[in-house]
């Protein structure tokens, strides 16, 4: 039989093993993030996304990985691989579209801030199987030093979207003090050299584990702005031109912390958001719908 003190400590197990799967349950139920399937090893280290169509989703993998353009069905399954021509995966990291048929692939994946060769490839005619490669070559303008010192290492882009024939590039801050600021940057559609010019800076917020901006969308009304993290969403409405951080900013957190690196607009209340395997977990689709 149990006796007064042991009575009082067993309850106050209790209540915190309660207390606990609480929390836990609440997390879950109150994201809005919902699981589509796991994706193919195949796109393992999944790093950008974009969805062009009900069946017409792109992906692509990072450093270390093929120069391959993987063709997925809303479901996830890859329908297609499609090798790009002449160009070289050094660090592919994001997808953009422009809308008129033309894929964009962010080569300029940078963790070390020192790249000379940052570059975006304009695929076309993927719909007629006569893949055309242009090449758009491009440094930022306010890096003077490769690498710069460990406390402005923020240089590194994973993250951009097109709009009205210019590419909007987001860093991915990795200063040895880590503060939350992402800069954008600027640039020209248009094949061949150009500067990416620094047009603006957002505070995120401060946790390194939490607020490096990993993938960036637009919506085809091109008035909503998505920008990824691993645990949060950024979404922008209500901008002009091209302030966007001028405009209302609302901040979501997932509660579902893992290594999301893409993000598309399905539509515009829904985005797709992948994110890539871990030691013991697949690569993952998911969907999160906006209010």
């Amino acid at each position: 039989m149990l006796g007064i003190k042991e009575i009082k400590i067993y309850t106050l197990s209790c209540l915190m093993v309660l207390a606990s799967f609480t929390v836990s349950c609440q997390k879950i139920k109150d994201t809005k993030l919902k699981k589509v399937t796991a994706l193919s090893n195949r796109i393992g280290e999944i790093s950008g996304v974009v969805a062009l169509s009900k069946n017409q989703i792109f992906a692509i993998n990072d450093s270390g990985n093929k120069n391959t353009l993987f063709k997925l069905n809303q479901e996830g399954k890859i329908l297609e691989e499609i090798r790009i021509p002449g160009a070289k995966n050094v660090d592919w990291e994001d997808l953009a579209y422009d809308h008129k048929g033309n894929i964009y692939i962010g080569d300029f994946g940078n963790n070390t801030n020192d790249r000379k060769d940052l570059t975006i490839y304009k695929i076309s005619g993927l719909s007629s199987n006569k893949i055309i490669v242009s090449e758009i070559h491009f440094f930022l303008e306010d890096q003077k030093k490769f690498p710069p010192k460990k406390k402005n290492l923020n240089f590194d882009i994973e993250a951009f979207i097109y709009l009205d024939g210019s590419f909007y590039l987001f860093s991915k801050n990795r200063s040895s003090k880590f503060e939350g600021t992402t800069k954008l940057y600027k640039l020209s559609a248009t094949p061949g050299k150009q500067v990416a010019k620094l047009i603006g800076k957002y505070n995120t917020c401060n946790d390194s584990s939490d607020c490096f901006i990993t993938g960036a969308a637009i919506n085809k009304k091109k008035n909503k702005i998505a920008l990824l993290t691993y645990n949060k969403l950024f979404v922008i409405s209500d901008f002009k031109k091209d302030h966007f951080f001028d405009g209302t900013i609302q901040k979501i957190k997932l509660n579902h912390h893992s290594q999301k690196e893409g993000i598309s607009f399905k539509n515009d209340s829904v985005l797709i958001i992948t994110d890539e395997k871990a030691k013991h977990k697949s690569a993952g689709l998911y969907e999160y719908y906006l209010d």
